[in-house]
This record gives C-alpha cells, structure tokens and sequence, in this order.
C-alpha cells in the first residue's frame, strides 16, 4: 500500500468515511431532521466512530510516502 494509488485510496476512502460519520452522527444527535435514525443515540455513536475512522485513514493516507509509481 506504499503506490500512490494506495495512498490516494486511503484519502479518498478516509474522507467518504468521515462525510458519513459526520451525517450519522448528526441524524443521531437530532441535527438533521426528516429520516428514522433522526434522535437515535446509537446512531450518534455509529457516527463518531466512524468519523474516527475516517479520520484515521486520511491520516494515514496524507502522512504515508509513495513510491512514485
């Protein structure tokens, strides 16, 4: 996982997980209104552990060096 493409995945990949914690997190805190998991802790939580994730593999991919190929 040491190719650009690798790390461009995990940017990628990194940021898609940390839009949709961000979303579910939000519906479970009652911030966005209009779907079933609106006010549903569980999905608070599902939310901020998932934007960790993705927190986590934007790190990775940002921090990672690529081979240049």
């Amino acid at each position: 996982m040491r190719s650009r493409a690798g790390r461009i995945t995990l940017i990628v990949v990194g940021i898609v997980a940390l839009l949709i914690g961000v979303v579910f997190a939000g519906q479970g805190a009652n911030l966005i209104p209009g779907s079933s998991m609106t006010g549903d802790r569980t999905w608070l939580y599902i939310g901020l552990a998932l934007a960790l994730v993705g927190v986590v593999l934007l790190v990775a991919g940002i921090r990672r060096r690529g081979s240049g190929g």
